[in-house]
């Protein structure tokens, strides 16, 4: 069987922790798309669960899992994802990105987060490939993280696949209603659908000023992220493609409120 080899960056929605449990479409395909493409050298994973001001690189040789969440199914509690870590790939990038101009600097003792853990065991459940985590900056805005994914992109080798996971749409409130946890299956409402195809539109012609101006232009953008943290992930890989072209893997929505988007960038 003939296999794809990794886009310059991917971008995917990972949804709720027991996404890894479920059988939804978004699952599925993260399991299919998994098994259609080339392992890589090594994921570098910019996680929406990983917040700072800093550029942090994790450095670990055999992170620990980090059950980030309550509420849910507590097999989840059980679950383990073994990966190794990528020590020198992590100190070698965080080396190549100060050289840049970003202050970046590679820590040990931080394990994987429920952002990087759920989509790579569903993706590769083998968990045979070294990992890298890298933070994001809520407090940046699209257009800083933009041009770290481009960075990132510039001083990893090209066999490195870059993972954004964050979610294409993230309202918690809208998520966890007034009766407690919205139905999976539940339709998405007018205000997430038309975010997520205005996003969609600009994204297939191109227009990266657009996109890095969301927040101001975009409608219903504040409802659909009140903070950044979870499309900042999306930005640092769009800006990781090379070639400013987009392919829509995937589209589906949980929760209602949570777009399951996933995107290729080149």
């Amino acid at each position: 069987m003939s296999h794809n080899r990794y886009p310059d960056a991917l971008f995917i929605s990972h949804g709720a922790p027991d996404l890894v449990l479920a059988d939804t479409t978004a699952a599925r395909f993260l399991k299919d798309y998994g098994s259609q493409v080339e392992k890589p050298a090594a994921y570098v994973v910019a996680s929406a669960h990983f917040e700072s001001d800093e550029i942090l690189l994790t450095a670990d040789a055999a992170p620990e899992m980090i059950y980030d969440f309550g509420g849910f199914d507590r097999r989840l509690n059980a679950l383990s994802y073994d990966a190794p870590g990528a020590p020198k790939l992590a100190k070698d990038a965080a080396h190549a990105l100060t050289s840049a101009g970003y202050e970046a600097k590679a820590i040990e003792n931080r394990g994987y987060d429920h952002g990087t853990w759920v989509p790579l065991m569903l993706l590769n459940a083998a968990a045979d490939v070294p990992v890298v985590q890298i933070s994001v900056s809520p407090n940046r805005d699209a257009k800083w993280h933009f041009e770290l994914g481009k960075a990132l992109r510039s001083v990893l080798a090209d066999d490195v696949a870059i993972i954004g996971s964050g979610s294409f749409t993230h309202n918690l409130r809208a998520v966890f209603g007034a009766n407690g946890l919205t139905e999976r299956h539940a339709a998405a409402p007018d205000w997430v659908i038309e975010f997520e195809q205005w996003m969609i539109k600009h994204l297939e012609n191109g227009d990266v000023d657009a996109l890095l101006d969301y927040r101001a232009l975009a409608p219903n953008a504040r409802q659909n992220h009140p903070t950044e943290e979870h499309i900042a992930p999306f930005f640092a890989a769009l800006g990781a493609g090379r070639l400013n072209k987009s392919q829509m893997l995937h589209e589906s929505h949980e929760f209602g409120a949570l777009a399951m988007n996933a995107f290729a960038f080149n």
